[in-house]
C-alpha cells in the first residue's frame, strides 16, 4: 500500500518531469492528462492530474486569487546550491521570503514550495 497526494496543473507530465529531477525520483507511469512520481523503494508517490482551467496560486495569499492549499517543505544541507538546483531546473524564487533559513520557490506551474535549511547537527 502507498500513499501520495495529487497536484493539479496544466501540463502534469512537464510538472511531473521538473519533480522528478528536483526529487531525484523516477516517473513511474505517465499517458495524457496524469504522470506519476514514485520514491524509489517507498510507498510515496505523487500525482499530477490535468486541469484545464488551472490558475496558479498566489504566494504570499491575496484577496480574491488562488491561494496556496498546500506545499512541500524539502530539508536540504545547503540552501543555497539547493536554490540553484531548483531554479536550473525551472522554479523561481518568490518575490516574498519570510524566514532567513528558508526559500520559497514557485515551481514551473506555480505551486509554492521551501527549501528548508536542516538545523546544525541533524
Amino acid at each position: 500500500m502507498g500513499w501520495g497526494t495529487a497536484i493539479e496543473a496544466p501540463d502534469p507530465g512537464a510538472l511531473a518531469r521538473f519533480s522528478s529531477e528536483l526529487l531525484g525520483w523516477p516517473i513511474g507511469h505517465e499517458e495524457p492528462g496524469t504522470a506519476v512520481v514514485v520514491a524509489p523503494g517507498g510507498p510515496v508517490h505523487l500525482v499530477f492530474q490535468q486541469a484545464d482551467d488551472y490558475r496558479p496560486p498566489v504566494w504570499p495569499p491575496v484577496d480574491g486569487h488562488q491561494r496556496p492549499m498546500m506545499h512541500f517543505d524539502f530539508q536540504v544541507g545547503d540552501l543555497d546550491s539547493a536554490v540553484a538546483d531548483a531554479v536550473a531546473l525551472g522554479a523561481s524564487p518568490a518575490g516574498h521570503q519570510p524566514q532567513e533559513n528558508v526559500r520559497v520557490l514557485l515551481d514551473p506551474a506555480g505551486h509554492p514550495f521551501c527549501s528548508c535549511k536542516e538545523a546544525d547537527g541533524s
